[in-house]
């Protein structure tokens, strides 16, 4: 008999007496013979090797782990399994071998039952010794996709409000990052997890109060990041990893996949999903220094409760303080989050609550202008702080309900319900200055900044499966609900003090800035309706949906009010038995339409319908197993606003159009090496610009190439030692959109180690990276027109985490 490759969505748990009785009938006549006999025969009839990588730990882990990586249920009694440990398991094996391995000297024996692999123990008589039983299929009961080979991206994401799918059945080109691998690679904010991806780039630096990135070449603002799929709710600022399971990206525009995003942002989707408790207790406790004297801890609580394990509980708690890299600045920062969940019999609820704090003071890094000098000249030393003497403080907190409910063994209904309030005060961002000399000379003014904002976002819909002829159908409708209220208020210094970039003097600070008056008061609301239709054994998968999106902005003048339809088309095929699968689509974005704030324009004060980008994009992706290559084209248009000089009039005329070409890489090359990353071309065009003046100029900030290549190596000459190394590449980039301004060219490369072992029987694991190893001075990116944004220094992060 071969083991199925179709698994259960989450743990599945037998109650009370009628769990004894099932499986008496089950097992009644089973073989009890160890693995190395008869049931040996069973199991290894799925001969295909696994690649493996699990560190010494305790069998609970271990078992769950391999369940896993091969998609299979094993049952046991927790019981049976606890106070035993298993041995660390790198390199390939079939699940006959893993499991021979793990329960070595055990006293356990593995057979097959019904699709199940059962672990028991015989006790001195040969009776059955055997308690409450407990299938599990994936060691995280969120219904997060699992981890692929080599642990550091999932094998499939969330689509909005299509649910999770698998890469290979997915319309898009889509990355998940793992816990695993943001713990791995000491990635404490989301931008550092994202340093992985070829296709996104940042707009400003570390060290800076936000993090703010470009995908496929289009700005998406820290602000627009969604939280198990709602907008509104994410930590403003910089976005803490330690409470989070995946971060997903999905590359292009998502109107209708999660609606539009507050600030209109096209590139891409990053999802945000939270941790939840796994099927074995957790607590780890996580220590950590990053140079030059940041410290931190980090708690991570994980317990499942109740006689059948359905209330879980997950917390997470951060306090770090300290210098950071940029010269004189620190930091103070703090985390507390809580995950619960309980899932009944044909519903599941979970609730998500947060608070994070982060403080930044004595300075910043900077951004350098120089359209006043025509030229760029050298970058600063890359721990250069060009505002001695600013502060800036930012609070999130934030609470999300969500459930889920069985109608019928086809149809299902959920909703989800946040509320979160974001404020913050200080010197945020305005860290620019405007250099005027060849040495370095340069003028600027300071920015004291303070607001809030308070959002509500809903989500509610129905999914179902139903069957037409030969056509299956994955129906779901939407609707989504996000209001804001934002407050703002600034003040600036009265003038502009005198600088240099390289030898910064004191600048001048803006005066207390007072109350923060309410400025925004937004509504995006919207219904979609999409179907995903499968033909020939779903060997053919079209997707088709449509988005109706409508704009509220009663704060404007004139008020706004304008909707608008975004539809979209996904198509994969999977010709052949081998495990590649080709796919299409188009799908459109949406922003929300440009004010005329040109006091001079004969429309001054027109707003205008919400802008919409379309996309178009094909590729193929070839599943190897234990290694997933994904090669994409895409085009994205963007309309923009112009000037008709003749007429004295603002349009909706204008456009940028982004052309690339993506390669995407992730997996296991061999047992012991992991690769992640790729490479990128995109040719960014300004094709309609004002007058025609800069038509067929390079967007400024996109790079024509971009490329980042990670590796893990196992070591075979330390068991648990893995060497780390990462490569970023970027090609030179436009500052401006006459293309006047270009910072060259840069590369840089990031080494790093980590140890498992156990050390008093606990599972323990020692990390080390250095970032930027050889401490390189350049401009790293580009802020607005004509800003250039420094690189970051050598950084060096050490941390320790032991599981009690």
């Amino acid at each position: 008999m071969s083991l199925p490759h179709a698994r259960p969505a989450h743990p599945v748990a037998f109650p009370g007496t009628l769990r004894r009785l099932a499986l008496a009938c089950a097992l009644g006549s089973a073989s009890l013979l160890p693995l190395s006999a008869v049931n040996a025969a069973a199991l290894a009839a799925d001969a295909q090797a696994l690649s493996l990588n699990l560190p010494g730990q305790s069998l609970e882990a271990a078992v769950h782990a391999l369940a896993r990586e091969a998609g299979v249920a094993i049952a046991a009694d927790s019981q049976l399994l606890a106070g035993r440990s298993a041995p660390a398991l790198q390199g390939r094996f079939t699940l006959q071998q893993a499991l021979q391995r793990l329960l070595a000297n055990s006293g356990l024996v593995a057979s097959e039952e019904n699709g199940v692999i059962i672990l028991r123990s015989l006790n001195s008589d040969g009776a059955l010794t055997l308690g409450e039983l407990n299938i599990n299929a994936n060691s995280n009961p969120s219904s997060v996709p699992e981890a692929y080979s080599g642990g550091q991206v999932a094998r499939g994401a969330r689509l909005g409000m299509l649910g999770n799918r698998d890469v290979m059945e997915t319309p898009f080109n889509v990355t998940s990052y793992t816990a695993q691998h943001m713990e791995n690679q000491q990635s404490g904010t989301v931008g550092a997890v994202l340093r992985n991806d070829p296709s996104i780039r940042f707009s400003t630096g570390e060290g800076h109060a936000y993090e703010n990135f470009m995908i496929r070449g289009y700005s998406l603002d820290s602000t627009e990041l969604a939280l198990n799929g709602l907008y509104g709710l994410a930590p403003d600022g910089h976005v803490p990893t330690e409470f989070l399971e995946r971060v997903e990206v999905l590359k292009g525009p998502g109107a209708l996949l999660n609606g539009m995003a507050p600030n209109g942002g096209v590139g891409g989707v990053i999802n945000l999903v939270p941790k939840r408790a796994g099927e074995a207790p957790l607590t780890r406790l996580t220590s950590s220094y990053v140079s030059d004297g940041y410290v931190a801890e980090h708690i991570d609580l994980s317990r499942r409760l109740g006689d059948e394990q359905r209330f879980g509980i997950r917390f997470n708690g951060v306090y770090g303080s300290g210098e950071t890299g940029v010269d004189q600045q620190s930091k103070d920062r703090t985390l507390a989050s809580l995950g619960m969940d309980y899932r009944g019999d044909g519903w599941k609820l979970e609730l998500d609550a947060y608070e994070s704090h982060e403080k930044l003071e004595d300075g910043s890094p900077m951004m350098a202008g120089f359209s006043k000098l025509g030229y760029v000249t050298k970058a600063p030393k890359p721990d250069t702080n060009i505002l001695d003497g600013i502060s800036a403080k930012q609070i999130s907190k934030a609470v999300v309900l969500r459930g889920e409910y069985d109608l019928n063994d086809d149809w299902s209904a959920y909703a989800s319900v946040g509320s979160a309030r974001t404020r913050y005060k200080g010197f945020l961002n305005g860290t620019r200055v405007i250099v005027t000399g060849a040495n370095g000379d340069a003028s600027g003014e300071t920015y004291n900044q303070a607001g809030y904002t308070h959002s509500l976002s809903t989500e509610a819909g129905v999914r179902g499966n139903f069957v037409t002829g030969p056509v299956n159908h994955q129906l779901v409708l939407s609707t989504t609900l996000l209001h804001q209220d934002i407050g703002r208020a600034a003040t600036v210094t009265s003038k502009k003090y005198l600088t240099n970039i390289y030898h910064p003097g004191k600048p001048i600070i803006a005066g207390d800035i007072g109350s923060s008056d309410k400025t925004g008061d937004n509504t995006l609301s919207s219904f979609a309706v999409a179907d995903t239709l499968g033909f020939i054994d779903d060997r053919v998968l079209l997707t088709l949906g449509v988005r109706s999106q409508r704009v509220r902005q009663k704060m404007s003048k004139p008020a706004y009010d304008e909707r608008a339809l975004t539809p979209a088309l996904g198509l994969v095929l999977k010709p052949w038995d081998a495990p590649v699968s080709l796919y299409a689509n188009y799908i459109e974005g949406l922003t929300q339409g440009g004010m005329v704030t040109d006091l001079a324009a004969a429309n001054y004060g027109e707003q205008f319908a919400p802008y919409k980008a379309k996309q178009m994009e094909a590729g193929v992706k070839w599943d190897l197993g234990d290694f997933t290559h994904t090669l994409s084209v895409f085009q994205i248009e963007k309309p923009s606003m112009l000037l008709d000089r003749a007429s004295n009039r603002y349009t909706d005329d204008g456009e940028q159009r982004n052309r690339g070409v993506e390669w995407n890489l992730f997996g296991s090359l061999t047992p012991s090496v992991r690769l992640l990353g790729g490479v990128t071309y995109t040719r960014a065009e300004l094709t309609r610009t004002a007058g025609g003046t800069f038509d067929g100029n390079t967007a400024r900030g996109v790079p024509a190439w971009s490329a980042n290549l990670g590796a893990e190596w196992d070591t075979p000459w330390v068991e648990g030692l893995t060497l780390t190394a990462l490569g970023i590449h970027s090609s030179s980039q436009y500052l401006d959109s006459a293309n006047d301004l270009k910072i060259p060219q840069w590369t840089r490369y990031d080494l790093g180690g980590r140890y498992s072992t156990r050390i008093l029987s606990k599972d323990v694991v020692l990390r080390a990276s250095l970032e930027n190893v050889e401490n390189r001075a350049y401009w790293a990116g580009v802020f607005n027109d004509g800003y250039a944004t420094v690189s970051e220094p050598r950084t060096l992060k050490l941390s320790a985490s032991i599981d009690f």
